[in-house]
Parts: C-alpha cells; structure tokens; sequence
C-alpha cells in the first residue's frame, strides 16, 4: 500500500532526534525489578508526554510504583492501545559499556532496556507526538505499567482499573521487541511452586525422618514426564507447551534429614490453556506419587500465571499493522509467533481486545544481556508503524 498525502506528512514528523533523546533519557533513570525501580523511568516518560503537550495520567499499583498511561486525544469511537512496560531485568554481569549511559555508536544506542523495552516505549511516544493534529475516530493510549518483568502487578491493576475508557479498543500494539516482526501469537507463562514437608531427623538414623528432598525428586521427574507428553502436542507458530524446573531448595545440612524442600517451575502455556487446568493437572499428578506413604505432604502454589494469546492471521488489526510495518520500512517478514511471554495476553484475555507485538529491539539476541542495544534505524521505523497503524485503525472516512 503507497502512502497518502496525509499519511507522509504525519511520518515526516517523527523527529529522529528527539526519539534518541528520549530513548536516552530512559536509558539513564533506573528501572530494575526486582526490587521494583520504576519510578524514575514512569517520572522520564511523563515528563517527556507532558513536554510534547499529551495528556498524562498516572495511577499507583504499589507505593513507589505507578502506572503511567500517555493520551492523544480522538473522537469518541474505541482507541488504539500501545503497550509497554517500565521495568527492565537487573544488570547482571559482563557489561563493558555503562548499562545507564545511553551511549551512541555505530547506529545503535546501549543500555539495560535499550530493546527490553525503553526503546519501544520511546517509539510509540514519538508516534503520539508525529500524530497531533490529525483527526481520528477514537484516542491513543500508550499505557507503560510496572512489573511486566515478574508478576505482571502492573497489567492486572491497568486492568482492573475503573478509569479505562470505554468503548474499548479496537486494538492493542505491545511494544516489545520483535526485531520488527509482526507477531500474532504468543506462548503465555506460570510458576507453580511445590513445597514438600517432611520430617528431620538424624541421618544416621534416616528411616526415622521422612526426607522432603527425595519427595520433591519424585516431584522433578513428574514434571520431566510431563514435559516429554506436552512435546507431542505442539502449536503450529509457538511450538508446544514446556516444563522447565528452575530451582530447588531444601535441607538444612548433609547429617539432617531434610523437613522441608521446595520446587519452582516454569510452564509455558499454550493459547486457550487455563492456568487454572494446568495447575490442577499438576496436583493430580503429584497426588498420584502417594507421597503420603513416605510421611510427606504437598502444597502446591502457582504465584504467577501470564496469559497466552492469538489473533487470526485475517484479522483487521493484524492485516494493517503488518501493511504499517512494511510502509513504514520494516523488512520483508513472514507472520510469526513468539515463544516469549508478554502483558499483551492480558489485555487479549481479560479484556476480549485483540492484540499483536511489533517492536524495535531483539528478544534473542539483545533483551536481557549485557551491552544490550537497539538500531536508531529500528527505533525511527517502529515509531512510523506505529503512526500509520493509528491512522488505518482510526481513519475518520
């Protein structure tokens, strides 16, 4: 599809500059979560909305911790919504840049979130800045919650919230980075943690305890089988569902039957998967160890469930964004799905909005690693996309 008249116009206001500056800008507040650094990345973003004459709200999740939603104005039909997150993973080691400088070189700015995904967000402000003035059907929203990194506090409380506007949406653009791929589909996520109780005693004398630790190795080989059934099954853009058993804790020293062990996984869940299913299959399975007959008991958690989602391939939302995409520069790319976990599979559950992911940056190669980086040149077409996909969606005629 040619650009319009109207349409050039708007992308030729996306300033270059003041996207780096603000890209930047983000880069240099801290953001780490844990232990929950948001504020001085939403205090970045606000202020820069505010410096561009967009409306600004803010609403607290946690003390210390606000969502922030930026608004460009429209008529009174259902918005866009652009989503994001504030918060980015800790440093970690290995960095020979400085993760909070901002630094520029060879066409790409570095620092921790530069594609994970204060990049992202930047391009949508930049967006929203390019499109004042136009005329549209419905508002823009780009909502930037808080904790999208750990237990998705932030999207649950957007959620919930009474102030979201009606009608809804027609769609929502999740900024993460897709290496600028239109994404339909993505794998959702859960932790299930097993506590396993026991009974200490003497290890010279273990028949005398009930060791927890050997219940939660019963419990680890269960989930492997699980894993190897879930592979048969797999979903024809995300692959299958997984098991991955992340950490074990337990004992008190090598001369103490242990009392207590717990287990912590990871299950990637599949579009229509219920969180809800997948823990009960879990406690049935476990129920079937009979651990009871070794004097141990079982208590099983699931501290936090991240929805999946998928929009039909000839969905309107998926067909303009992926003709924006590519109008606004994006390179030839096929549909995909994403095997990675977002906030998006909350607004696409909870609140029946369709949603795909499109975004500057790389989740394999550069979220969540040292001397993180993002392409200016990636930056300048997501915020682009992100206009023409505001302009089709809303288009007054």
């Amino acid at each position: 599809m040619s650009l319009t008249p109207a349409e050039q116009k708007v992308l030729d206001r996306i300033d270059e500059d003041l996207l780096v500056r603000i890209t930047q800008d983000l880069l240099r507040a801290p953001g780490q979560n844990p232990p929950g650094e948001e504020a001085a990345t939403v205090a970045v973003l606000a202020g820069a909305a505010r410096g561009l004459d967009l409306d600004v709200t803010t609403a607290p999740v946690e003390p210390g911790r606000e969502n922030v939603t930026v608004t460009l104005a429209g008529g009174n039909g259902p918005g866009l919504l652009l989503l994001g997150h504030t918060d980015v993973v800790p440093l970690g080691e290995g960095w020979t840049v400085d993760p909070y400088g901002g630094l520029i070189r060879d066409g790409r700015i570095y620092g921790r979130g530069a594609s994970d995904m204060k990049g992202g967000l930047a391009a949508a402000l930049a967006a929203l800045a390019a499109l004042r003035g136009t005329t549209l059907s419905g508002p823009v929203d780009l909502a930037a919650v808080v904790d999208e990194e750990e237990t998705g506090k932030g999207i649950r409380a957007y959620i919930a919230s009474p102030s979201r506007p009606s009608p809804p949406y027609v769609g929502c653009v999740t900024a993460e980075p897709t290496d600028l791929q239109t994404i339909i589909a993505a794998r959702g996520d859960s932790y299930l943690q097993v506590a396993v109780h026991g009974r200490a005693s003497h290890a010279g004398n273990p028949d005398g305890g009930a060791n927890a630790i050997y219940g939660a190795a019963a419990v680890v080989a269960e989930i492997e089988r699980l894993h190897a059934e879930l592979a048969l099954s797999p979903h024809p853009l995300l692959g299958p569902a997984t098991w991955s058993v992340g950490q074990i804790n337990g004992g008190t020293g090598g001369s103490i039957v242990p009392a207590e062990c717990v287990v912590v996984a990871d299950r990637r869940l599949l579009p229509g998967e219920s969180p809800a299913d997948v823990l009960a299959d879990l406690e049935a399975r476990v129920d079937a160890l009979r651990l009871e007959d070794r004097g141990l008991t079982v208590d099983l958690s699931m501290p936090m469930e991240m929805p999946a989602f998928e929009t039909p391939e000839d969905h309107d939302l998926v067909r303009v964004t992926e003709a924006a995409r590519f109008d606004a520069g994006g390179p030839p790319m096929p549909l995909a799905g994403w095997t990675a976990a977002c906030d998006g599979g909350y607004v696409a559950r909870d609140l029946g909005v369709p949603v795909v992911v499109l975004g500057p940056g790389s989740v394999t190669t550069q979220a969540h690693r040292a001397d993180e980086s993002v392409a200016i040149a990636e930056l300048v077409t997501a915020a682009r996309a992100y206009a023409l996909i505001a302009l089709r969606l809303l288009a007054t005629s």
